[in-house]
C-alpha cells in the first residue's frame, strides 16, 4: 500500500492548531457585505453560503495550504481517472463513471469503462419503458403497479431517498416499496395490501449472496407463489414477477430469475455509491429515463465542479475542509443536515451511510493507526420538524454541531393558506434559524424586552453556531443529483485529508460473520451456546425461554 501522508505532520495542520487556539469567533461582527460575498459560491445549480462559518482568511488559507500538503488534488485525479484508491481491496473507485456522458471516453484495467456504463443502462431503460407502458405483465398477463425493491445498506437507503424526494415525477399508477431490515415485520408490512399478480419484485444484490436481501427474496417470492391463482406456473410466475440486479448470473438463475432481467454493476461501485448505477432500477422505473438521465446530468455536473474549480471557488472541496476544521481543531463530534424540504426527510439518513461508513476508521490506509479523530456522526430531520426537537441542544446547548441548511426556492407543492404562502413561511423559518444560530441574542438584549433579570441568563443565545446554507431553485432529478455528488465528494475530501480509505467497509463484517456462527446456538445447539461469552449465553437463554 502507497504511504498515506500523516497531516498532523504537515506545517499547515501545526498553523490549524494555532489559530484554533487564538480563534475567538464574532459573526455579529465578521458578517460584513464583503464576507458575505467572497463566501457565497455557486457549484451547478446551487448557491452555495459558507459565510456563517467559524472561519477566516487566515483559516481559510490554512485549510487550502492542508489541502496541498495531503497531496489532495492528486488523489482527486488518480479517482477519476481510474487508479486503484481503494488500497485494501486494490479496487478502482468510479462512481463517478456511472454519471459520464455517452460522448465520454475512459479505460480502466483494459476495460471501456463508458461502453460498460451505457451498455447496462441502455436494457435497465428498455426494461423500465416496458413496466411502464404496461408490455411487461405479471404471469396472468396483468400490468405491473407496485415495484417492491429488495436490498439493504446501499441497495435501500439511496434508491428510497431518491423516491421519496422525487415525489412529484412519478409516473401515475405505479408505486415502489423497499424491504432492507431481515426483521421480518418489515417484509409483512411492505406485502400487506399488495395484489401478487400486480407486483414486481427487484432483488439488488451485488454478489446475490447478501443474507438479510436474500432472505426477504425467499419471503416475497413464497408470498408470491402461495397468492397466485393455482394455475399459474410456479417457474413462470417467477420469472415473470423478479428481477434482479446482480452480477452472480449462476445464482440469480438458481433463484428463477431469468438471466436476460439481471442487470450488473462492477466492483468498482461501492454500495453507498451505487444509487445511480443499475441499483436505481426502481427509481428509474418510478421517474422514467428521461427524468433518470436528468439526475445523472446532475450528478456530472457536481463532478466536473470538484475536478475543475479552482480550490477557493471549489465547493466540495471546501465544504469538506471546514469539516476537518470542525472535528480536529474545534471539537465537533456530529454534523446536522437540515433539509426546508419534506421531500428529502430521508436524505440524512441516506448520508449516515456515505459519511460514516466511508470514513469511519482508525487506521490510514497505509495500515498504520491515525493520532487524530476521523469521521462524524451525521444526523438530522427536516425543517421545520427539527425546530421542535432538538435545535434547543444546537442553539443553547454545551456541544459544537456545525449544520447545513438545504431549502428551495420554489416548493414542490404550492399551498396557500387563505391569502398567505406557507412555502413563504417554510423559508422564512429556514432564513431565521441560520441567523439565530449566527448571531444568538445577548444578556442585554434579553434585559431590554424586560425579562426578569433571574431568567435572563436561560433567555440567552450565545450565537456563533457554524452552518452552511444550500440553496437552489427548486428539488429537480438534476438538483438531486448535484446534491448526492456534492456531499460524496466532501466526503471524499475529509477521507484524503485524514489518510484514510474511504471505500472500503471492513468495519461492517464482524457482526455478520458472528451472526452466522452464533446462528446454532440460537436455534437450540447447547454446544455451540456453551463455546459463548456469559453474558450472549444469557442473552440467548432469555430469548428462547420467552420465544413462545
Amino acid at each position: 500500500m502507497s504511504e498515506a501522508v500523516d497531516p498532523s505532520t504537515t506545517a499547515a495542520w501545526a498553523d490549524l492548531a494555532r489559530l484554533a487556539a487564538a480563534y475567538e469567533p464574532d459573526l455579529r461582527s465578521a458578517l460584513t457585505a464583503s464576507w458575505v460575498d467572497r463566501q457565497t459560491l455557486d457549484a451547478a445549480d446551487l448557491r452555495v453560503d459558507l459565510s456563517k462559518n467559524l472561519l477566516d482568511d487566515e483559516v481559510g488559507a490554512a485549510l487550502l495550504r492542508l489541502a496541498d500538503e495531503v497531496d489532495l488534488p492528486a488523489r482527486r485525479e488518480a479517482m477519476f481517472a481510474g487508479e486503484h484508491i481503494n488500497v485494501t481491496e486494490d479496487r478502482a473507485v468510479l462512481h463517478t463513471a456511472l454519471r459520464l456522458p455517452r460522448s465520454a471516453s475512459l479505460t480502466v484495467d483494459g476495460q471501456d469503462v463508458v461502453t460498460d456504463v451505457h451498455e447496462v443502462l441502455d436494457r435497465a431503460f428498455a426494461f423500465a419503458e416496458r413496466v411502464r407502458s404496461g408490455d411487461w405483465t405479471g404471469v396472468t398477463g396483468r400490468r405491473i403497479e407496485t415495484v417492491v425493491n429488495i436490498g439493504i445498506g446501499g441497495s435501500d437507503l439511496g434508491p428510497v431517498m431518491a423516491y421519496e424526494a422525487l415525489a412529484p415525477y412519478r409516473q401515475d399508477g405505479l408505486t415502489c416499496r423497499f424491504i432492507s431490515n431481515i426483521d421480518p415485520t418489515d417484509a409483512g408490512q411492505t406485502l400487506t395490501g399488495l395484489d401478487p399478480e400486480t407486483t414486481l419484485f427487484i432483488v439488488s444484490s451485488k454478489t446475490f449472496g447478501t443474507l438479510e436481501t436474500l432472505t426477504n427474496a425467499r419471503l416475497c417470492k413464497a408470498w408470491l407463489l402461495d397468492r397466485l391463482p393455482a394455475d399459474a406456473d410456479p417457474g413462470e410466475a417467477v420469472a415473470r414477477h423478479f428481477v434482479a440486479v446482480s452480477t452472480a448470473l449462476d445464482k440469480v438463475a438458481d433463484f428463477g430469475i431469468d438471466t436476460d432481467n439481471a442487470f450488473g454493476f462492477w466492483d468498482w461501485v461501492g454500495g453507498r455509491y451505487s444509487m445511480d448505477s443499475a441499483i436505481g432500477l426502481s427509481l428509474v422505473i418510478a421517474i422514467g429515463p428521461d427524468r433518470f438521465a436528468e439526475l445523472l446530468a446532475g450528478f456530472h455536473a457536481m463532478d466536473e465542479h470538484f475536478r475543475t474549480a479552482p480550490a477557493e471557488a471549489n465547493v466540495p472541496l471546501r465544504m469538506g475542509l471546514l469539516n476537518v476544521w470542525y472535528v480536529n481543531f474545534l471539537g465537533a463530534h456530529t454534523h446536522a443536515v437540515l433539509p426546508y424540504a419534506q421531500l428529502l426527510h430521508r436524505f440524512p439518513a441516506y448520508l449516515q451511510q456515505l459519511t460514516m461508513e466511508s470514513n469511519g476508521k482508525g487506521v490510514r490506509w497505509d495500515g498504520e493507526a491515525v493520532g487524530y479523530d476521523t469521521g462524524e456522526v451525521f444526523w438530522g430531520e427536516p425543517g421545520t420538524n427539527g425546530q421542535h426537537a432538538f435545535y434547543q441542544l444546537i442553539h443553547q446547548g454545551t456541544r459544537l454541531v456545525p449544520a447545513d441548511f438545504i431549502a428551495f426556492a420554489r416548493p414542490a407543492y404550492a399551498l396557500q393558506d387563505g391569502d398567505a404562502d406557507v412555502h413563504e413561511l417554510l423559508l422564512s423559518n429556514f432564513f431565521a434559524q441560520t441567523k439565530a444560530l449566527a448571531f444568538g441574542k445577548t444578556a442585554d438584549e434579553v434585559r431590554a424586552e424586560g425579562v426578569a433579570e433571574e431568567l435572563v441568563s436561560a433567555r440567552t443565545f450565545p450565537g456563533n453556531r457554524p452552518t452552511t446554507s444550500i440553496m437552489a431553485p427548486e428539488l429537480t432529478p438534476s438538483v438531486l443529483g448535484q446534491l448526492i455528488a456534492l456531499y460524496e465528494h466532501i466526503t471524499f475530501v475529509e477521507g484524503a485529508v485524514w489518510g484514510v480509505d474511504s471505500f472500503d467497509q471492513w468495519g461492517v463484517e464482524l457482526g455478520k460473520q458472528l451472526a452466522q456462527e452464533l446462528r446454532p446456538a440460537v436455534s437450540g445447539d447447547a454446544d455451540v451456546l456453551a463455546r459463548q461469552d456469559p453474558s450472549t449465553q444469557s442473552l440467548i437463554g432469555y430469548f428462547q425461554e420467552h420465544r413462545d
